[in-house]
């Protein structure tokens, strides 16, 4: 299971979003890993993702890159966030001849990750999907606010945050850009795509408003 398994949207805006992320396994190659997940990220800076983090420390917009790094523990899971294909292909390929002998997860729509293994010559181990939301799903917020939420897959950008600061962009009181820097603070993880967000909010602004729609 991935904490980014569940991010929601539509095709059309999906295709922006891959999450590339590296971490060792509990009791099996776990001693020793955090040189490895360092050389990770060192490698995934290469290829300027838009954000990145990990767990255990925090994500760009929280921490500077060196404390990011010094954080890096041998349990870590250490992530980077691309808006192209292109980036994450030549990263595969790098890691491919690295061998850094840890797990490598990519998470985006099937076919393009698909790709991307093909054209860095790599099969993949395995492939999760997820089943969706079960359960009382009247419940959840509406769906503009999920496809921004979903991008934290522990559920720290909250629903009412989401809200308020798209209502400050509408007023003008923001742009959309400064909206997700502050959306992205929470993830501690550092998968937030704050490209995606940002467009997500343009979108959503550009469209007329309902009290119900906006949250009131």
């Amino acid at each position: 299971m991935s904490h980014t398994l569940h991010r929601q949207g539509m095709a059309e805006n999906l295709t922006n979003d891959y999450i590339v992320f590296a971490m060792s396994a509990k009791g099996i190659n776990e001693k020793g890993s955090a040189v490895k997940l360092r050389r990770f990220l060192q490698m995934a800076m290469e290829h300027s993702p838009i954000n990145f983090g990990d767990m255990k420390t925090g994500n760009r917009f929280t921490h500077s890159l060196e404390e990011i790094m010094d954080g890096i523990q041998d349990v870590s899971i250490v992530h980077a966030v691309f808006t192209d294909l292109d980036p994450v292909v030549a990263l595969l390929r790098e890691l491919k001849e690295d061998d850094l002998g840890v797990s490598v997860v990519v998470t985006g729509l099937v076919e393009p990750v698909a790709e991307s293994c093909q054209r860095a010559g790599l099969q993949p181990h395995t492939v999760e999907y997820s089943l969706g939301i079960w359960g009382q799903t009247g419940l959840l917020p509406e769906p503009w606010v999920l496809e921004i939420s979903t991008m934290c897959g522990h559920g720290q950008v909250a629903f009412d945050l989401v809200r308020r600061l798209v209502r400050q962009v509408e007023r003008g009181r923001m742009t959309a850009a400064e909206a997700v820097m502050e959306l992205a603070r929470p993830c501690v993880c550092g998968v937030f795509n704050t490209e995606r967000a940002r467009l997500l909010i343009e979108r959503m602004c550009a469209q007329p408003a309902t009290g119900e729609s906006r949250g009131g």
